[in-house]
């Protein structure tokens, strides 16, 4: 696993693939699309999102480089149940349904890290439902920030991250765009963020989720 590098293989010149450059705020997939495939980041970011019947949206995820996306149509989803779009310029590598599911079948590495990707999504979810039922709204906040900036994952963290909406915030944490303005004037007077545009984390915003 540790010697097997997902990037490099699936940007491999003998692999059946789609590799796509995408502006910022360029849709990537739309829901009700159909689902012929499964995306790779390999640059950039991506945010996922789902819209009801009545027109309001609900933030799903966002992604950055070395995550999968679009796996649904794998198990059995015949269209998008979401929309994707770029959240800064972005390079998102697609391999179609059929492709995907035999590299899965042939290739046990990969098939073993796409499992563990899954697998650590869900978990995410999960923590991310947890929080959104126990812990303040302040917290929720700082860690969504934290977690988009990479703090957590293997590597250093990205600490600067892409314009993003108050609302896009407030769907992410589970709160309020109103509140989302409240906090981020609070983490900037505190010295926790900066930023007008894009917005640097400071690892300082770490003491709000370790916070007692």
């Amino acid at each position: 696993m540790r010697s097997f590098n997902v990037q490099v293989f699936l940007g491999s010149a003998g692999l059946e693939k789609t590799i796509v450059e995408y502006r910022r705020g360029e849709t990537i997939f739309s829901q009700g699309d159909t689902g012929d495939g499964v995306m790779y980041v390999q640059k950039g970011g991506v945010k996922l999102s789902t819209r009801s019947n009545t027109g309001r949206e609900a933030v799903v995820a966002m992604l950055g480089p070395g995550e999968f996306f679009g796996e649904g149509c794998l198990a059995g989803q015949p269209v998008r149940m979401g929309s994707a779009i770029a959240l800064t310029g972005s390079t998102i590598l697609a391999v179609e349904k059929a492709r995907m599911v035999r590299l899965l079948h042939e290739q046990s590495a990969l098939s073993d890290r796409f499992i563990a990707h899954m697998l650590a999504r869900n978990i995410r979810f999960e923590e991310d439902l947890i929080d959104q039922v126990f812990d303040s709204a302040e917290r929720r906040l700082a860690g969504t920030l934290l977690r988009l900036a990479g703090y957590g994952k293997p590597g250093r963290p990205q600490r600067t991250l892409p314009t993003m909406s108050h609302e896009t915030l407030a769907n992410l944490a589970g709160t309020t765009a109103a509140r989302v303005t409240f906090f981020m004037r609070k983490f900037k007077r505190s010295g926790f963020i900066a930023g007008n545009g894009r917005l640097t984390i400071k690892s300082a915003l770490l003491d709000v989720v370790l916070r007692d």
